[in-house]
């Protein structure tokens, strides 16, 4: 069968044959992908085509790598909230050229995924994979920091017209555009309790088929270890803006600091508090969260407490992740974080919002420690918790390792995923 996926970011594989930089978001693409190309190219039951995106200055393109054919397509990738029709111009090309069977449409957060539901206008035969739930995202966006700091605006806020609220607003966009294309797919993929609610309360007609999704390669390999971390040492794996919780982890800080004083932060990926990776200075490139994050850094004397780690790499991730006594989830709302299955199955202890899709996904008491959404003081004290008792948090690490191992099987995952396309085709 001919099965074309539309993807939201360029695929590490078409990257690499090109000597051109990638993003490491959304690995279970990469994993996904890894695992159909480990069959046998005369034994594979699909064959793959794969639409992506590309920003204005590029040009639209097919080519052929490995047996899977590569389409690109020109998107506005900074501005995700605005439909540009162009685009079901090119997608009529593609679905022309490729003519699937199945067409695979991983997320709903940008407007190529309407677009090309619009193009296909074949419910039956689309499938729409869930990660993140757009009108959710909306509603929880400011995740509780002051009335003064979502009204505020900085010269980058204003020159780049995005504030906060403005922030806030373009995913309310997003969201009609999710709302719209649930409406027009008769099939959804999902992975938590989560994400079947918010998508049956839009489309309760479209069949829901639950799948999980495999992760990266490199943390299949390897396990954490208490005797070789940072002791004390905390890992947030994205903090730029205000629905992961970053704040709350800094008012938390003070309260962990009293009970272990040797205590250390480390963020990863943008730096919302210092130049980065960035050639303009810090006033030019500062968001109105980044300065809210800066200011509790110096209130609560944290300064010497926190390290923005910057993007990681798969690997780079990866270490991090083994060199930290202990992996925070602190998001307002998530589905199914993709950092969070990565630190299950490194087998690392966890601490996690009780939020969303997370229930799904890790069982608290068991396999990590929960509070509740925006609790500080709750954040604090499991930290404290998981550090008092190390058997525990060891054991808890042990748990959620066999669990991960079992959730995100790439064979199990692969054998599942021909299951649902076998089932639609039919």
């Amino acid at each position: 069968m001919k099965v074309l996926w539309l993807c939201n970011i360029m695929l590490p594989a078409y990257a690499k044959a090109h000597n051109l930089q990638y993003s490491s978001r959304e690995g279970w693409l990469s994993g996904c992908f890894e695992r159909i190309n480990r069959e046998p190219f005369a034994e594979r039951e699909i064959e793959l085509g794969v639409c992506f995106p590309v920003g204005s200055e590029s040009d639209a393109s097919k080519e052929e790598i490995g047996g899977v054919t590569y389409y690109s397509f020109v998107e506005d990738l900074s501005h995700p909230e605005k439909y540009d029709g162009t685009i079901e111009n090119r997608f009529r090309e593609i679905l022309d050229d490729f003519n699937p069977d199945i067409v695979h449409i991983f997320g709903t957060e940008f407007p190529h995924t309407l677009a090309m539901l619009r193009s296909f206008g074949n419910p039956d035969r689309a499938l729409v994979g869930i990660q993140g739930v757009c009108s959710r995202i909306a509603d929880e966006y400011m995740a509780e920091i002051p009335e003064q700091v979502q009204q505020s605006a900085t010269i980058r806020d204003r020159l780049k017209e995005d504030s906060l609220l403005q922030q806030q607003e373009k995913y309310r966009v997003r969201a009609e555009h999710e709302r719209e294309a649930i409406l027009l797919t008769g099939n959804i993929t999902g992975r938590t309790a989560f994400d079947k609610e918010e998508t049956s309360k839009i489309n309760p007609q479209a069949r829901y088929f639950s799948m999980n999704e495999t992760m990266r390669p490199a943390f299949y390999t390897g396990k954490w270890e208490e005797k070789n971390v940072r002791p004390h040492s905390i890992f947030l794996s994205q903090g730029d803006y205000p629905l992961k919780g970053f704040h709350f982890v800094l008012e938390a800080m003070p309260l962990i600091l009293e009970k272990y004083p040797d205590a250390h932060l480390y963020v990863a990926g943008n730096n919302i508090i210092g130049k980065g990776q960035s050639k303009y200075p810090y006033f030019l490139r500062a968001s109105a969260y980044g300065k809210y994050i800066r200011s509790l850094i110096a209130t609560n004397k944290l300064k010497k407490k926190v390290t923005m780690v910057g993007m990681l790499s798969e690997e780079e991730m990866k270490q991090q992740m083994l060199e930290s006594s202990l992996f925070v989830c602190a998001s307002v709302v998530e589905n199914s974080p993709n950092s969070l299955a990565e630190a299950m199955l490194l087998g690392m202890p966890i601490v996690a919002a009780k939020v969303g899709g997370v229930p799904s996904v890790i069982q608290g008491n068991k396999e990590c420690s929960f509070f509740e959404k925006g609790d500080y003081r709750g954040l604090a004290e499991a930290v404290i918790q998981m550090w008092d008792e190390p058997v525990i948090s060891g054991v808890y690490g042990d748990n959620a390792r066999k669990h991960a191992l079992l959730s995100h099987d790439p064979d199990t995952n692969y054998k599942k995923l021909i299951s649902i396309y076998r089932d639609i085709t039919s």
